[in-house]
């Protein structure tokens, strides 16, 4: 594979990888799930889905 096809590959890999979290997001919503994320200075928290959606403009779309 070729610079330009490599980048292509990743571009696509990362938008794709983008689309699937933001469905997940949105399902667990609908359900009123909530997600488990890890912060160095807060450890292990469960955010409500809506509010990681509320929080990230770029998921709101």
């Amino acid at each position: 594979m070729s610079d330009k096809e490599v980048k292509e590959f990743m571009e696509k890999l990362d938008a794709g990888l983008k689309l699937a979290e933001k469905r997940m997001l949105q399902e667990k919503a609908l359900r009123g799930e909530s997600v488990i994320v890890y912060t160095e200075g807060k450890g292990i928290e469960h955010i409500p889905a809506s509010r990681v959606i509320s929080s990230n403009a770029l998921l709101q779309n």
